[in-house]
């Protein structure tokens, strides 16, 4: 690693933590970026999650809304800058924000576009709290306060974000079938949600269990076939191939630039943990890699997981 690699790493962070317990069936994280103003700007590569986000600069004069990506972006935090956000679970529906998901896809727009005045006020009450912790229990109670009474996820897509996870048996093709729902129901009604049809939602939650999995090896030398087997792609082909589309770079690009920009001071657990442990579970144990010596000590790690 470079010694500029080295200084932006010590000068970020950014962690995660789960929601109040009123917001779990429509929030999976609260999250918190910082930049510390002695250092560099952070720039950084954002991948689609399949999730709707809703953050904010503190001191901004406005909230914004990162709405369901397809592809990725390179974002960058100038020094001294605090960001605080939620993600939304994949599959809920911009109609909590008072969005349709094909009005905001692969766009940020200002959370004032759909909540009008009311927005201003959010960024104000963020940009006087105390701390940092305020200020994202600041932006998390303001989603208590508009969404905790809205509906969840539709119960179709629920199920289908269930049945597209990479440590499930089977495919879109047999989903429609599956869930007795015609494919073009089915396609509607994620579209709805999410602003694309299972195919695109299949392939993002696919990468992100791939990205759950990366997070337990950073400083470790783990083959990307043996990545690739372990999250459910065919081969390290079809990863290359799917990296490319979903971020923009091959594999060794993207993660030579994740262990680049993560580290200690990066915690994804609320996002990760979950997804790790269920495609240990689910997966790796069966994979005829495990037999081979160099990856031997690799599944012990992960085999941690489990319990």
């Amino acid at each position: 690693m470079s010694a500029a690699s080295t200084d932006a790493l010590c000068t970020q962070s950014y962690r995660e933590r789960l929601p109040e317990p009123a917001l779990t069936r429509l929030l999976a994280c609260v999250w918190v970026q910082q930049v510390s103003a002695d250092g560099p700007a952070y720039e950084h590569r954002t991948v689609p999650n399949g999730c709707i986000e809703v953050a904010c600069v503190k001191g901004a004069e406005h909230a914004y809304v990162i709405g369901p990506r397809r592809t990725a972006s390179i974002d960058c935090c100038p020094a001294g800058t605090t960001v605080v956000g939620v993600r939304f679970r994949p599959g809920v529906s911009a109609a909590v924000l008072g969005a349709t998901a094909p009005e905001i896809v692969d766009l940020t727009v200002g959370l004032e576009d759909l909540w009008g005045r009311a927005a201003t006020g959010v960024a104000e009450r963020i940009a006087v709290a105390a701390t940092v912790e305020e200020a994202a229990q600041t932006l998390e109670w303001e989603i208590v306060a508009r969404c905790a009474g809205a509906p969840g996820l539709d119960a179709a897509v629920a199920e289908m974000v269930t049945r597209l996870q990479p440590w499930q048996p089977g495919g879109v093709t047999e989903l429609a079938s599956a869930m007795y729902i015609s494919p073009r129901q089915l396609r509607r009604r994620c579209i709805a949600a999410l602003g694309y049809g299972p195919k695109a939602l299949h392939r993002i939650l696919r990468f992100q269990g791939f990205l759950a999995l990366t997070q337990a090896f950073h400083g470790r030398d783990v083959g990307l076939g043996w990545l690739a087997a372990a999250a459910g792609y065919c081969d390290q082909a079809h990863l290359t191939h799917e990296c490319v589309a979903l971020t923009g770079v091959p594999p060794a690009q993207f993660l030579h630039e994740t262990r680049a920009s993560c580290g200690p001071n990066h915690d994804h657990a609320a996002s990760f943990a979950g997804p790790r442990r269920a495609l240990v579970r689910t997966r790796v144990a069966s994979l005829d890699e495990l037999t081979r010596a160099d990856v031997a000590d690799s599944y012990k790690s992960l085999a941690a997981a489990r319990a």
